[in-house]
């Protein structure tokens, strides 16, 4: 079996697709798609997302010190994706795409009505790695739709249909199939 290096890339998967919402200080909605992030810690629970300094999120992020992560569906992918392509200081990009932003009820920021699913963040911190400032987001509350949840609140991905990212090929991928159960399929080769 061989390797082939490709030398330092983002080629790390899976990524989100990601749409982080924000107010601008004249409180007009924005929102931008976002792929480098994940979850940066349990408790307090709380995520990452990488900003570049020039985006406009980036300065709301700053001057309100809250925002919100929406996880669109595959439904909404263009969207998603124009989200990505047009900056926010030149045009209404919610209204645009035909969304709607409603706001928040735990932290001064909006959030896609349309999406199934978002997280209320408030900055923690922020660090500059080069291109991109990691923004550390302390997640105040979660809300999803019911249709997305089991009987025991968990929300179930193949519902939520959550769009990922390959930044190898700049394609969008739904999730596959359940292959197993976390914690315990492993345990199949623990030694007895």
């Amino acid at each position: 079996m061989t390797f082939k290096s490709l030398g330092p890339s983002t080629a790390a998967f899976p990524t989100p697709t990601w749409v982080i919402a924000t107010y601008d200080k004249n409180g007009r909605a924005n929102a931008m798609t976002a792929a480098w992030g994940g979850v940066a810690n349990s408790s307090p629970a709380s995520v990452f997302v990488a900003v570049r300094p020039d985006r406009y999120t980036y300065e709301n992020i700053l001057i309100k010190r809250e925002f919100t992560i929406c996880i669109p569906s595959e439904e909404h992918v263009k969207e998603a994706d124009y989200f990505g392509i047009e900056s926010g200081r030149d045009i209404d990009k919610i209204e645009a795409a035909g969304l709607t932003a409603v706001k928040a009820e735990k932290v001064n920021a909006p959030y896609i009505a349309e999406f199934p699913m978002h997280l209320e963040c408030r900055l923690a911190d922020r660090m500059n790695l080069g291109s991109h400032f990691v923004i550390i987001g302390q997640i105040v509350d979660v809300k999803a739709r019911e249709e997305i949840m089991d009987h025991k609140d968990s929300i179930e991905i193949q519902k939520l249909k959550p769009i990922i990212y390959s930044p190898t090929d700049k394609n969008y991928y739904g999730v596959g199939e359940e292959i197993g159960n976390a914690f315990s399929i492993g345990k199949e080769l623990k030694k007895k």
